[in-house]
């Protein structure tokens, strides 16, 4: 089976928006799903937008009704882990709740297709780096614990009734489409590279650096940075394979490298010309010394390789679409 036409659940948002970038440049057609509570309408460039909710299931199926897709991706989600943990019922209901909703409508109409935006977080402090897909799964957060029950739920449907489906697992999305057409654009914004931009133009004060006593080269957490427009591809070719082999993935999607905190803040320097302001704070609780992701699977699987995911890459395609975006 080929896939012509993409239902982007959540199409709006950061990665979904590139998602469905890559799915109109890859010459597919590409319709979005979002409530907009936390995607931007302007986001959406190459096809249409159908608001509505994932956990409606009137909408859910009347888009699917209309727009006759091949297959779903996935993204619409809470993120935020300190919110998942004020709020753990708001994070089951849309996380949980909306992927199964979203689901049972798919099998109703006989979409049989679905690549799901999951997480690295679903590993919580692993025994051994790099991370591969068979580590215990022992997420430390409401957020992981979400993601890692939507996994569950996915296997226990696809056994069932024959749904394809490919988790991916991202660790550090980052970056901007190279064309600087869209970006990072979370409020608030929690993400390290688009903090320290604004820290280092003087946007908001200076950057909190949450610990500097760890065990690695600078003392600073360590993590896997994976540019956003790789990700988006990864997306494409996990689709094209789960159709085609009739198959079921579960993989980790990162770029294979882990950089410092400290590495990052200078890239951005390099990128703005400008020095990042810190204040130093204690470590978070829950931060894990260093994450980053054995890539050897979904090489093998899907051909992917990062191509954009060097951390200057990353951070000077943020940084042209911020400045662009701050009026720099």
């Amino acid at each position: 089976m080929s896939i012509d036409r993409v239902l982007i659940v959540g199409g709006a948002g950061y990665i979904g928006s590139h998602a469905a970038k890559a799915v109109r440049m890859a010459g597919r057609e590409p319709v979005v799903f979002d409530d907009l509570s936390c995607g931007h309408a302007h986001a959406v460039k190459w096809g249409p937008l159908v608001k509505g909710d994932i956990r409606n299931a009137d909408a859910v199926r009347a888009a699917i009704r209309e727009h006759k897709p091949s297959a779903v991706m996935q993204f619409a989600a809470r993120i935020e882990v300190g919110e998942g943990e004020k709020d753990p019922a708001h994070f089951y209901d849309n996380n949980v709740a909306g992927t199964l909703n979203l689901v049972r409508v798919m099998l109703d109409e006989g979409v049989r297709n679905l690549v799901f935006s999951s997480t690295c977080a679903i590993y919580g402090n692993p025994d051994k780096l790099p991370l591969t897909e068979d580590l215990p799964k022992r997420p430390v957060s409401v957020y992981g614990r979400t993601k890692l029950m939507c996994e569950q739920v996915l296997e226990d449907i696809s056994r069932a009734h024959g749904m394809n489906f490919a988790a991916l697992r991202y660790f550090n999305a980052a970056g901007a489409d190279p064309d600087g057409e869209i970006g990072e654009e979370h409020d608030p914004e929690t993400h390290l590279i688009p903090n320290a931009l604004k820290a280092a133009v003087g946007l908001g004060g200076p950057m909190k650096l949450f610990g500097t006593d760890y065990p690695t080269p600078d003392g600073t957490c360590l993590r896997d940075y994976v540019h956003v427009t790789d990700l988006a591809t990864a997306h494409i070719l996990a689709a094209d394979k789960i159709a085609a082999a009739n198959t079921n993935l579960q993989l980790n999607l990162g770029g294979g490298e882990g950089r410092t905190v400290m590495q990052v803040l200078n890239a951005v320097e390099k990128a703005t010309g400008r020095p990042v302001p810190v204040e130093v704070s204690p470590r978070r609780q829950g931060d894990a010394v260093a994450l980053y992701a054995d890539t050897t699977n979904v090489t093998r699987e899907l051909g992917w390789k990062p191509k954009h995911s060097d951390i200057d890459t990353v951070v000077s395609t943020a940084w042209a679409f911020h400045r662009r975006a701050w009026g720099l």
